[in-house]
């Protein structure tokens, strides 16, 4: 099938350079016995939905992939440390090489087979010529298992850089090129390898695509009886499994297709890097974290390959027909039926298996998943006909975070067993019922109603309206938007006196801008000019306002609510303004804040920054409908005064004194007192005693290997960038006549090389300097402020988990 790019396999690696130069190197070693099958795997490599030969193809690769890794990890420790010091910078002092070069007469002998130089043996780099030992000092003392990481890690760098060299899309080959240089970096640093940047963290979407087919199951075949419905979800099963087997076309592949609008082609292109990036390139990499394209994904990007995957899998249905058992059929039969109805809700804008709150009933959860462990009982020990080969992922060399957890849904743990009975909480909301009626029928003006509900009930009326509006170049824009617009104009102008009436006018008309209005009487009385950035998965509030006269009504909080809302629906869950003094209390209240989640390239060179202007940023929870969050905190805030009433009533009964003591009695159980148990009172369990901090451990070792750790994960926050290196008097001219001691984090990374964190005290002193200084020279709004703050925060995680914080 034509589509995403292959990987290529390395077949007999000869171990001479670093970097791409060894990579290059090992490329010359492929011995004839093994580059065919090398050819093979790189034309099903990645992904096999094709033919039969094209999934044997794909195991294969799989299996030669972890034969060669088990093959590295059974080497001798000396042929290991050789095969490592080609990636190992030289710990010279003062030498740049990074990595060791096997000397000239040697360069085409394989490390992974019978060759094992001297450690004595000179480097071949010019600017080097130290011994391999200088490359290798660092790694003698690492365990088995994080030098079996290590070698992991460098056969999935010298498989990418093969793969690198041979695919001809640049699209692909830039992600390959990223990936290379990411498992480059975590070999030189013995770290584990952590995507970053602005592709986000799966899962992209809300609902994901299994979700969205697990409710579409519910909501068109829940009706069937039991057989044809358990039919349907092996169909659904199968699409699934056909999804997380695809081969995605690049984009480049797709810029022939005329009905796609740049808008439609830069979002797939998103989306096709963080399918290679999470899906794909993991699957034979598996130094990376692989995620199913499925769980990961959602609506915007199975609309964009629908049609092609669906007419590839019908295909596949009538040519594998005849490989399928007789009961199974069923399941090529109804694949047209499930996909032509999974089609007519992708093209519907009000589907509700698209909504992030649709969740079929739990007595049709629990009656799947009874059947689903039925169906695996009795499937134990056999092997089921796919239409997509699944690749068992438990085989050798695969590191543990990849291997699937055990289901724990089903699991009655006792930490329920003190939970409320449900009756006592469906007696609760009764009563509350009960209570809103009754003074709804008694008090005609109530005075504590909230202004959320009063919008709400005029929203319901309709005597107000929310529009998203917006100007167009390509398509005709009607009369009633323009005269809003306009409105909308001068809402903005009135109540903004400092903005400058043209820049308003620039962008409510601009078209990459949209406005959230607010509409009342036909005139509009308030909204939120603002401009998505779906690529970067966040949208700028440019200008919000409400006319004079309509406000301190609820209005201002209900707009922002819907502009959440709408946000959420696209997938975006990051807002951001920059807010002058008069809006920061409004957008506090909103649930924005100066300390900014987002890495700065992110929205950098994006935003429109202005001066006299705090930065503020809003993280939006996909599973929250924030029209109608107030009112079910209000909700559950009434049920639980009922609960708390109830169990008042419950627990006011006078019981008798004790008598034991007049019967002789010296002293009695605490918990034999009538009535504590039944007030909440619980036997309290002695703490267990805290282990001691690290630092009292007598190896040395162990301890500056974990302020290691530590260091290199603060160094990769994405508020580490104003302290990686010290501060110049040429960047900042007085900063030194202020701050007597400096620190950052280079030069607590040279102390930690010379052994100077004998005790974790001077580490901690030293990180704790590099905040107080910024803090000290930094006003509270500036951004150094914020990022030393976060830091700090982060800092003190990391030490926790690691035991080393004990305040």
């Amino acid at each position: 099938m034509s589509g995403g790019p292959a990987i290529t396999l390395k077949s007999q690696p000869i171990g001479s350079n670093s970097g791409n130069a060894a990579a290059a190197q090992q490329q010359q070693s492929a011995n004839d016995a093994a580059s065919g099958s090398s050819s093979q795997a790189a034309s099903g490599a990645a992904g096999s939905t094709g033919t039969p030969a094209q999934e044997g193809t794909r195991q294969n690769s799989l299996q030669r992939i972890q034969q060669r890794k088990q093959k590295v990890f059974n080497l001798p420790e000396a042929q290991k440390l050789a095969k490592l010091s080609m990636y190992s910078a030289c710990q010279f002092e003062g030498c740049r090489c990074t990595g060791w070069k096997t000397p000239q007469e040697n360069r085409h002998r394989d490390v992974e087979s019978s060759y094992c130089p001297e450690f004595t043996e000179e480097c071949r780099n010019a600017s080097c010529c130290h011994p391999l030992r200088s490359h290798i000092a660092h790694l003698t003392e690492i365990s088995r298992a994080s030098m079996d990481d290590l070698l992991g890690a460098i056969i999935d760098m010298e498989n990418l850089f093969m793969s690198m060299q041979r695919v001809e899309d640049e699209d692909t080959k830039k992600v390959y090129l990223y990936l290379f240089r990411l498992l480059r970096q975590c070999v030189l640093t013995r770290q584990q390898a952590v995507i970053r940047g602005p592709l986000g963290d799966p899962p992209f979407e809300s609902p994901c695509i299994t979700k969205a087919v697990s409710s579409l199951v519910f909501y068109k075949y829940s009706h069937l009886n039991q057989t044809e419905l358990q039919t349907m979800t092996e169909v659904a099963k199968t699409f699934l499994n056909f999804l997380n087997h695809y081969n995605f076309e690049s984009p480049s592949a797709r810029r022939a297709d005329s009905t796609q609008t740049h808008e439609d082609a830069s979002t797939y292109k998103i989306n096709y890097t963080r399918w290679l990036v999470f899906c794909h390139v993991p699957a034979f990499c598996n130094s990376l974290r692989q995620f199913e394209t499925s769980l990961v994904f959602g609506r915007t990007l199975l609309r964009t390959v629908f049609q092609s995957m669906s007419q590839q899998l019908k295909k596949k249905c009538v040519s594998e027909r005849d490989r399928f058992p007789e009961d199974k059929r069923s399941i090529i039969t109804q694949m047209p039926k499930f996909l032509e109805a999974l089609r007519g809700e992708l093209l519907k804008d009000d589907s509700p298996i698209w909504d992030p709150n649709y969740r079929p009933p739990n007595s049709f959860v629990m009656q799947q998943r009874k059947r689903h462990q039925e169906v695996n009982s009795m499937a134990a020990g056999a092997s089921s006909s796919n239409i997509v080969s699944g690749v068992k992922r438990s085989i050798a060399g695969e590191p543990q975070h990849k291997r699937p957890k055990k289901d724990t849904v089903d699991r009655v743990s006792s930490e329920n067993s003190d939970d409320l009975p449900t009756e006592v909480v469906l007696r609760a909301m009764n009563a509350v019922m009960e209570s809103k009626t009754t003074n709804k029928a008694e008090i005609l003006f109530p005075v504590n109603v909230s202004r959320d509900e009063n919008v709400k009930a005029e929203e319901q009326k309709r005597a107000i309206e929310f529009h998203v509006v917006g100007n167009s170049l390509t398509k005709p824009v009607d009369k009633q938007t323009i005269l809003w617009l306009l409105g909308l104009q001068l809402v903005f102008a009135h109540q903004l006196p400092e903005m400058p009436r043209e820049y308003i006018s620039q962008l409510v008309f601009d078209t990459k801008h949209k406005t959230l209005a607010l509409i009342k009487e036909n005139q509009p009385i308030g909204g939120i000019c603002f401009r998505p950035f779906p690529s970067q998965g966040f949208t700028e509030i440019v200008f919000c306002a409400v006319t004079m006269a309509e406000q301190v009504k609820g209005y201002g909080t209900h707009l922002m609510n819907h502009l959440k809302d709408y946000s959420i629906q696209r997938g975006i869950k990051h807002l951001l303004t920059f807010a002058d003094c008069d809006a920061i209390g409004y957008f506090k209240k909103q649930g924005f804040s100066k300390d900014i989640k987002l890495a700065r390239p992110v929205y950098a060179g994006y935003i429109k920054e202005y001066d006299s202007a705090t930065l503020m940023h809003c993280e939006l929870h996909p599973s929250i409908v924030n029209t109608q969050f107030i009112a079910v905190i209000r909700n559950q805030s009434e049920i639980l005064k009922e609960l708390i009433a109830q169990r008042h009533n419950e627990v006011q009964k006078v019981r008798a004194g004790l008598t034991c003591f007049k019967e002789g009695l010296p002293s009695i159980p605490v918990e034999s007192i009538p009535g504590l148990r039944e007030i909440g009172w619980k036997p309290q369990m002695r703490p267990a005693r805290a282990s001691r901090p690290l630092e009292e451990s007598s190896d040395p070792e162990k301890l500056a290997t974990s302020f290691a750790s530590v260091l290199q994960s603060v160094r990769q926050h994405t508020t580490a960038w104003p302290f990686l290196r010290p501060v110049t008097a040429a960047e900042v001219p007085d900063y030194y006549d202020h701050i007597k001691y400096p620190m950052d984090l280079k030069t607590m990374g040279e102390r930690l090389k010379r052994g100077y964190y004998q005790n974790r005290r001077l580490f901690m002193a030293d990180m704790a300097r590099i905040f107080s200084n910024c803090r000290f020279y930094n006003s509270p709004d500036t951004e150094y402020y914020r990022c030393a703050n976060s830091l700090e925060r982060y800092f003190q995680t990391k030490m926790r988990e690691l035991g080393l914080w004990d305040k």
